[in-house]
């Protein structure tokens, strides 16, 4: 039963939210466009699938995602599994926690990789390119850089170190890197940060900060349980930029022996 309850709940709120959405599309549709709508039967149908798929989704959120990422950062911080987490002046022993690094580096990557809007993303700059950039290598660099980001965002968080620090850092590093990657890669490693914060990435990730934070001594789940996601959103940047850079370097190497 309360499982019932929570999926109506969760489905009328996904309704509430949706309704503003279907408004502005079919008021632009019937009294700007004038133009009756193609197939309404089938487009109500995917409205309906749309609305349902959201709200087992969330309720998926709620039920697995979650808990799990917090359940999965309160086993990796705990006394009896990192050992000695505090240093005799009580300082926080930050090469204790290598396992939350680990594991962070690997639930970025892995969560970024099956993340769909990078999916549809890499296959459309792979058309758009004319195979100048593969889908694979696009996917593998972007989930590179989200697990980098996500490794060094968990160090911050166990350490206490101010977040602006790590990321005034990190867009110097983007702009200086804009300047010499090649013009054609830039928007998209822009938008590559964009795309990892996403469905699947954004609710593991949230709930692993969330749990560190709750659990490390001496850290405040506000103040250092978020920004994770700022990293992962950073970091797919300057990868796939060096991704471009790179093989600029190794195609011009290749013409150089060829000619």
């Amino acid at each position: 039963m309360d499982g019932l309850r929570l999926f109506i709940d969760t489905f009328f709120s996904t309704v509430r939210d949706v309704i503003p959405i279907i408004a502005i599309i079919f008021g632009f549709q019937l009294f700007v466009l004038r133009k009756a709508l193609n197939n309404p039967k089938r487009i109500l149908f995917g409205f309906f699938y749309v609305i349902l798929g959201l709200s087992l989704f969330l309720m998926g959120l709620e039920l697995a995602l979650f808990p799990l990422g917090a359940s999965m950062a309160e086993q990796l911080t705990a006394t009896d599994f990192v050992g000695a987490a505090l240093k005799a002046g009580g300082e926080i022993n930050w090469q204790a926690y290598y396992w939350v690094y680990l594991f962070g580096a690997a639930i970025g990557f892995s969560t970024t990789v099956a993340e769909p809007s990078l999916i549809a993303v890499a296959i459309k700059a792979a058309k758009v390119s004319g195979g100048a950039i593969r889908v694979n290598g696009l996917r593998a660099s972007v989930a590179l850089g989200v697990a980098m980001g996500i490794a060094l965002g968990c160090y911050r968080i166990v350490v206490g170190d101010p977040l602006h620090y790590y990321i005034i850092t990190g867009y110097v590093v983007v702009v200086i890197q804009t300047y010499f990657a090649p013009p054609f890669i830039v928007p998209l490693a822009y938008d590559s940060g964009g795309v990892t914060t996403s469905t699947v990435t954004v609710p593991l990730v949230t709930a692993l900060g969330l749990g560190l934070a709750s659990t490390v001594p001496g850290r405040n789940p506000m103040l250092d349980g978020f920004g994770l996601i700022a990293f992962a959103s950073l970091f797919p940047m300057i990868t796939v930029m060096g991704y471009a850079q790179i093989t600029a370097y190794l195609q011009k190497k290749h013409a150089q022996r060829s000619s």
